[in-house]
């Protein structure tokens, strides 16, 4: 996809950048990372941005792989105990379910995240696929693979609940 008429990029100042602290990490982001400390004068998404969120979509991109491949070995394993108690069996086949219910999650995420590497690659990351402007460095950190603007989504969200309603 091609970001709209993208606006003029701007360049960081020390008067308007937050105060350096850990963001909280997102429930779905098992991994810390530090996050990116933004210098006076510099410019958005340039190589050192880009690298710092290659890195961060990849590691957790791993992250999930890792426990797609750990819950087959779980479910491989625990499909061969053969269990006697009807009740057992239940709450077996419930973990299952559910242990299938965040892998599919997962599976959207990790598609999403792909999108968001492929974005990268053709330097559109990091711009609103609405309306073209910056995202936003803390943003991204806190949703590396937002699309939209925080004005965007916020439209996009009321619009949802008109239509919901």
């Amino acid at each position: 996809m091609v970001a709209k008429a993208r606006k003029k990029k701007t360049t960081a100042s020390a008067s308007n950048l937050p105060p350096e602290t850990h963001i909280p990490h997102h429930t779905m982001m098992p991994y810390k990372f530090e996050p990116y400390v933004l210098t006076e004068g510099e410019s958005y998404m340039n190589e050192q941005q880009v690298t710092h969120f290659r890195t961060m979509l990849e590691e957790w991109k791993k992250e999930l792989m890792k426990e797609v491949d750990n819950t087959i070995i779980e479910m491989k394993e625990a499909s061969v105990t053969v269990l006697a108690d009807p009740n057992d069996r239940a709450t077996q086949e419930e973990a299952f379910n559910l242990e299938l219910r965040t892998r599919d999650r997962e599976r959207k995420l990790i598609r999403k995240i792909e999108e968001a590497l492929q974005r990268i690659d053709d330097k559109e990351y990091g711009y609103c696929e609405s309306c073209g402007v910056e995202i936003g460095i803390r943003r991204l950190e806190a949703r590396p693979t937002a699309v939209l603007c925080i004005d965007c989504k916020t439209l996009d969200e009321i619009r949802e609940k008109r239509t919901a309603q």
